[in-house]
């Protein structure tokens, strides 16, 4: 095994052996955002980003917190005490030849669409060429997990301690919906919560997950920024 392999190992078996997890499953219609991504990705692209549905959910991931604080915290319970953070520091899981490494994508809340298309084409990219200096790896308030590229649907994801929750994304997937009493063709994005019992209530995760899932049906309520 390779470094990042151990140290793979060790974390996930921590965090699977000692958190109780939670995991609520639901689907977002993603269409109109969608028709959205298709419309901005050119002028994106011209700025040096590449606009997939990542960004696009970092940005929801950022507001959903902060509506949601109990999600944007960690837990120490050798003191019992909740640490609710007042910034928003996104993971983003990526699968590398080395093993899975989380970038962290910093003050997502303070940053446009745009902007984080940009940094994380530029961390990606610097993941590729192993050159991600070890500091952008650290100081996650939440993690995102998007498997949808690989074909994935649902899936458990495993929460990275300190943090109490972690979103897993999976493959969008055009289904019949009915809309206003119509049978109509959406696009659904299946998406996972996990959440450590222990730190978040079911209903807290149900909210929180829920208020993801009307924001990505509301495109609107993006500013795409420049």
């Amino acid at each position: 095994m390779n470094r990042v392999r151990r140290a793979t190992a060790t974390n996930i078996a921590q965090s699977w052996s000692t958190i109780p997890h939670v995991t609520l499953f639901n689907e977002a219609d993603i269409t109109a955002v969608e028709a959205m991504r298709q419309r901005e990705k050119d002028r994106v692209r011209s700025a040096g980003g590449s606009l997939t549905i990542t960004p696009i959910l970092m940005k929801i991931v950022a507001a959903a917190l902060k509506a949601h604080p109990k999600m944007n915290a960690s837990a120490d319970f050798t003191s019992n005490e909740m640490v609710l953070k007042d910034y928003c520091h996104l993971g983003v899981a990526a699968d590398t030849d080395r093993g899975l490494l989380v970038p962290v994508i910093r003050d997502v809340d303070e940053k446009s669409i745009t902007e984080l298309a940009i940094e994380v084409t530029e961390v990606a990219a610097q993941v590729r060429d192993s050159q991600l200096p070890p500091e952008r790896l650290e100081g996650a308030s939440f993690t995102i997990s998007n498997l949808g590229g690989l074909g994935t649907g649902h899936f458990t994801p495993i929460i990275n301690p300190p943090e109490v929750g972690i979103l897993g994304v999976g493959r969008a997937v055009e289904k019949p919906v009915y809309v206003e009493g119509l049978l109509r063709p959406r696009l659904m994005l299946p998406l996972a919560l996990s959440f450590d019992h222990r730190a978040v209530d079911g209903a807290d995760g149900a909210r929180f997950l829920t208020w993801i899932v009307d924001a990505l049906a509301q495109p609107l309520m993006l500013a795409m920024g420049d």
